[in-house]
């Protein structure tokens, strides 16, 4: 509650113009009343209003005292639930900022009576003025402070027996406080005096300031009429100075027009430096002239613009010849290169623009270099490049070396001159190459000539790189002879035009060995006795040589040409492939019959041999890439074009006996093998003349097309065995054939592992077999051992036997679609899927469905 109580102590207002009478007896009840009332917080809000009921009444109220006594017992006696207490436990706002109000005015020291006119008199009176917002909220501030502290005080009743000495505590303070305020009133009020007087004092010396700054200008009014007056006078005595220093140098100016002509005379006698000493007087004249005269130009000095020029030309021309002068006359180079460093420090007072004459000489020097080495333009003409290079490579070095032997020493440090020789030489080439190339497009041999000379000789140890030469030549960080786009230009150029020649030449070629296979003669051999053409060596001979030429300028342009090159040979396999097509085409139809067409053949054979060995010398840093691929699987089908060609020949040589092969006489003679025998042997007397690998590839094609028309003879049904003994014969011819073909092919040279004729010896298996009801497990094996075996083929055997019923031929190809479909064995080809089966004979059954 006493928390409740100071705060709302803080908004009480005492009553105004009230005195509070000091009754011991009412005293004595209120200090009753307000123990009853603490402590017991259901009669807090009660007590709190009948004090607030009490203060107001005088002495003579005591039965009301009394009366106001019993009802706070009654206040005492009601429940928690009955009290006036709010929710929380606060006491409502009304009654304890009644209490508070009245306790403060109850303790209140007591003081003289004042009516409300005497206390308003005793207020302070101010001015009439804008009011003042912090002076009231300083007020309620000191307010509230005071009531917070009442508060504190009157918590306890015990405390209300000191309140004398608050008071007087509280009248010292305020003393205090009075003092104080007073004291710094009284400093306040002093400095604003001093401050008072110091402005009064200042006021009276800017009042005499500003009268002396009249009079002051006043007077200088005065002054400033008088000088103009004297201003003719000033301007007689200015000309009379400059009379006076004209007379002076008069003698000295009478001599300036011989002067003039003097220097004129060393300038062309080339006597640089004694020209520059009078040159320098005249122009010392001119400017002492000028400053005396102030500022004026007399017509005597006209000429001397004239002849500065003049002697700048000199000197620009002496060091524009550089070279010679170095040579022949040293010393006007040192004299025109001082001349030019002397006047590179001048400094003059006259307005003149400064002559740059160290600069006009480095310009003389790099345009002389460039007049004497790309003054005149290259005619794009056959050869006019590689010999104005040629001549280039010995120039330059030369005149890098006279420049560093014979014209440094002549000139300051600080001109480098061998570096500005350098760097002019190689900006000079330079802008020449691009003009150059902009031109009509170069040739291949120009190209590669440009190419070789920019990016190995320019730099190389013939020029530039020499080690004559010290590190002020080195152009290694200047900007490139040619540029990227140049080098691509360049290389674009010489592949398109290499690209063109090879192609002719590669036509060229095979036009030539086209030419020879209508000859009467066999191909040539070689001293082993190989077919041998020179054909394949000029096409890789062509080829490698454009290759290795590359290789001496750049990885790019070899890349290039590589690439080039092999795509320009698959080509050319693509038109060998062609032209034989034509050659076969013509010899068959008799339009152009070749003697020796089979040994041509043979030869070509050959030639796809030695390009395929040799192709590898194209790449020649091993690194496989997809053009070389192109060009193994071109080769690949060369080869095996030619020997299709070549089995088509043996095919139509071999047609006659096959064409009457299985037969009886077959059965009872073996002559009829033999003649095949004899026609293959004889078709194959020139395979000997093959290189390896291609001849065993092209014996092993010959077997196995011998063989492959065996079985296509067997399959055509032409022979029906009789009876167990035909099938027997039929049995041994075919083991007599099979060993015959086997010893044939390995005289000619052929290993016995690559043979295809031990088929036959399977198929005896097959005919010699005595029960037919066995059928399933022979032709099971032979489904085994060739898995590309069909029905058809198995029934062209079973009809060769002639004993087999149709149950036994369905039991039989029953067992082919028994298992798993078996894979070939290892290294065989197939053979069966190239034998055309035997068309099956017609049913006679009306119903096909049923038949089935």
């Amino acid at each position: 509650m006493a928390a409740k109580f100071r705060e709302l102590s803080a908004n009480v207002q005492p009553p105004k113009g009230r005195k509070q009478p000091r009754d011991p007896e009412r005293q004595d009840m209120m200090q009753r009343l307000w123990r009853k009332s603490v402590g017991s917080p259901a009669v807090e809000g009660g007590s709190a209003q009948l004090c607030c009921k009490l203060w107001g009444r005088g002495p003579s109220s005591r039965p009301t005292l009394l009366a106001e006594e019993r009802e706070l017992d009654a206040w005492s006696s009601l429940r928690p639930r009955q009290s006036l207490q709010l929710e929380g436990g606060s006491t409502p706002p009304a009654i304890t900022q009644n209490l508070a109000q009245t306790l403060i005015w109850a303790l209140a020291p007591p003081g003289p009576k004042v009516d409300s006119t005497a206390k308003d008199k005793m207020q302070p009176s101010f001015p009439p003025g804008p009011e003042w917002p912090e002076q009231e909220r300083a007020e309620q501030l000191a307010r509230g402070a005071a009531l917070k502290w009442a508060s504190g005080i009157f918590y306890r009743p015990e405390q209300l027996a000191r309140l004398g000495q608050y008071r007087r505590r509280e009248v010292q303070r305020t003393c205090s406080l009075e003092a104080r305020i007073k004291s710094v009133v009284q400093s306040y009020l002093e400095g604003v005096k001093t401050g008072v007087c110091q402005l009064a004092q200042a006021l009276e010396a800017l009042q005499g300031a500003h009268e002396a700054l009249g009079q002051a200008h006043g007077l200088f009014q005065v002054m400033a009429e008088a000088a103009h007056t004297l201003e003719p006078l000033r301007e007689q005595f200015a000309q009379h100075r400059q009379l006076q220093a004209l007379s002076q140098l008069l003698p000295r100016l009478r001599a300036v027009p011989a002067a003039v002509a003097h220097t004129q005379t060393l300038i062309d006698a080339h006597q640089l430096l004694e020209a520059y000493v009078s040159l320098r007087e005249l122009e010392q004249l001119q400017e002492e002239t000028w400053a005396s005269l102030g500022g004026l130009e007399l017509p005597v000095f006209e000429g001397l613009g004239p002849l500065a020029e003049a002697l700048g030309q000199a000197v620009e021309m002496a060091v524009g010849a550089a070279g010679q002068l170095a040579r022949e006359d040293p010393a006007l180079l040192v004299a025109a290169v001082r001349v030019a460093e002397v006047e590179a420090s001048r400094t003059t007072s006259l307005e003149q623009a400064p002559r740059d004459w160290r600069q006009r000489c480095l310009r003389a020097l790099e345009k002389s270099l460039d007049l004497v080495h790309f003054g005149t333009p290259l005619v794009p003409e056959p050869g006019a490049l590689a010999g104005w290079l040629e001549a280039l490579r010995v120039a330059l070095p030369t005149e890098l070396a006279t420049a560093e032997a014979l014209i440094a020493p002549c000139c300051p440090p600080h001109y480098k001159v061998v570096q500005l020789w350098a760097q002019t030489l190689h900006s000079g080439l330079r802008r020449s190459l691009q003009q150059f190339l902009e031109g009509p497009e170069l040739g291949a041999t120009d190209a590669f000539t440009l190419l070789h000379w920019a990016l190995h000789v320019y730099p190389g140890p013939e020029m530039m790189g020499s080690l004559e030469l010290g590190p002020e030549a080195d152009v290694s960080q200047l900007e490139p002879l040619l540029t990227l786009e140049n080098i691509e230009q360049l290389e674009a150029t010489f592949v398109s035009q290499v690209r063109a020649n090879v192609v002719q030449w590669l036509k060229k070629a095979l036009d030539g060995e086209t030419a020879e296979w209508g000859r009467e003669q066999e191909p040539d051999t070689d001293p082993s006795g190989f077919y041998y053409s020179p054909m394949p060596a000029i096409v890789l001979q062509i080829l490698e040589e454009n290759i290795r030429v590359t290789s001496l300028v750049s990885e790019s342009l070899q890349r290039r040409v590589q690439s080039m090159a092999l795509s320009e040979l698959e080509t050319f396999l693509r038109s060998f492939n062609d032209a034989l097509i034509r050659f076969s085409r013509d010899h068959v139809r008799k339009e152009a019959v070749a003697p020796h067409y089979v040994s041509y053949l043979l030869a070509a054979l050959n030639h796809q041999s030695a390009l395929g060995s040799s192709v590898s010398v194209l790449q020649p840093d091993g690194v496989a890439s997809g053009a070389l691929t192109v060009v193994q699987a071109s080769l690949d089908e060369l080869q095996r074009r030619i020997c299709r060609l070549v089995l088509e020949a043996l095919l139509a040589e071999l047609q006659p006996p096959f064409a009457t092969l299985p037969s009886r006489r077959w059965l009872s003679s073996p002559e009829m093998l033999e003649d095949v025998c004899e026609r293959t042997k004889r078709f194959c007397r020139n395979f000997c003349r093959v290189r390896n690998p291609a001849f065993q590839v092209l014996l092993a094609e010959t077997e196995r097309t011998v063989v492959l028309q065996y079985l296509c003879a067997l399959m055509q049904g032409r022979l029906v065995c009789r009876g167990a003994d035909e099938r027997n014969l039929a049995a041994e011819r075919l083991q007599h054939d099979a060993a015959q073909l086997r010893d044939l092919f390995l005289h000619l040279g052929l290993e016995e592992g690559v043979q295809c004729a031990p088929v036959l010896l399977t198929l005896r298996k097959l005919l010699n077999l005595r029960d037919p009801t066995m059928l399933g497990l022979e032709v099971a094996s032979l489904r085994q051992q060739f898995p590309d075996v069909s029905e058809d083929h198995v029934s062209a055997l079973l009809d060769l036997r002639g004993d087999v019923s149709q149950e036994q031929r369905l039991a039989a190809l029953s067992s082919l679609q028994d298992g798993v479909q078996p894979s070939p064995p290892a290294g065989r080809r197939a053979l069966f899927s190239l034998v055309p089966a035997p068309t099956p004979a017609p049913s006679n059954c009306i119903f096909s469905g049923m038949c089935v």
